[in-house]
């Protein structure tokens, strides 16, 4: 199964755009916040099923603030993670995902791209489409491959 993970787009299409572009035989796109309105748009566009959480810019949004779900005998728990205070470390957002039994966890906000991988947790940030502020400054997302039984494969991608 082949899953895009993209964050922070902020209501601009251009990358968003390129990306579903770039992965025509994507099964499945994780948005984790800061959709801006649009939400609709981007599941237009991607044929596949998605999964979008809402972020701290998404003010009237009636989207999730997060979600858990089971993929590929993987239990994944995703949230924009501003109420976890991602920007200061992912200590306490981990601990949660833990507590709720997740061996994956993604998140976005800090608009900078993370992969931690632990024994018993994969923790991620694709970074952000729109306004990365890693050294660089190149927009990103994550491609993370899962198949029942195996570690998630995570490939970093920049747009």
């Amino acid at each position: 199964m082949k899953i895009v993970i993209v964050s922070d787009t902020h209501g601009s299409r251009k990358n968003i755009e390129n990306v579903c572009e770039c992965n025509p035989d994507a099964d499945m796109l994780i948005h984790l916040g800061d959709v801006e309105d649009d939400e609709d748009y981007i599941e237009a566009i991607f044929e596949c099923p998605t999964h979008i959480v809402g972020g701290n810019n998404d003010f009237f949004s009636r989207l999730p603030r997060e979600e858990e779900f089971d993929l590929e005998g993987h239990h994944i728990f995703i949230t924009h993670g501003h109420a976890y205070y991602v920007s200061m470390g992912e200590a306490h957002l981990q601990e949660e995902a833990r507590r709720r039994g997740a061996d994956i966890v993604m998140y976005g906000h800090t608009h900078v791209p993370a992969l931690t991988i632990d024994a018993d947790l994969v923790t991620l940030n694709p970074g952000s489409l729109t306004y990365p502020r890693q050294q660089g400054r190149q927009a990103t997302y994550m491609v993370m491959k899962l198949e029942k039984g195996k570690q998630p494969e995570v490939e970093l991608k920049t747009v």
